[in-house]
């Protein structure tokens, strides 16, 4: 019989806090709009209905998480999601939902 192989605990804990981060409903919004294209603080704010501060708070977040990255455009910071492991996540997580909860996925962007 095979041997089960554990995670050794600092991989387990950094995994588990990763997960973590899409957690919250305001930040699974801010991620969907940024998988469509990337957006400035302001852009964020009308697109979503949510508050600067919560957008800004939720983005620092993100961001400490390497989960979305900016680029500075003179005074404007540009939004984007980090790298393309985010945007399977994102995919394959709602590809996921969809599929238990009977979801139509090609109602979505991701792909």
């Amino acid at each position: 019989m095979n041997e089960v192989k554990m995670l050794n605990e600092e991989v387990n804990h950094d995994l588990a806090d990763f997960f973590k981060i899409f957690g919250d409903s305001t930040r699974i919004k801010i991620l969907y709009a940024l998988y469509q294209k990337e957006l400035c603080v302001g852009e964020l704010v009308e697109k979503l209905g949510i508050s600067q501060s919560a957008i800004s708070h939720q983005l620092r977040l993100l961001r400490q998480n390497d989960i979305v990255k900016f680029r500075k455009e003179g005074q404007l910071a540009i939004y984007s999601l980090d790298d393309d492991h985010v945007k399977v996540l994102l995919g394959k997580g709602l590809e996921h939902i969809a599929h238990k909860n009977g979801y139509e996925v090609n109602d979505y962007e991701f792909e």
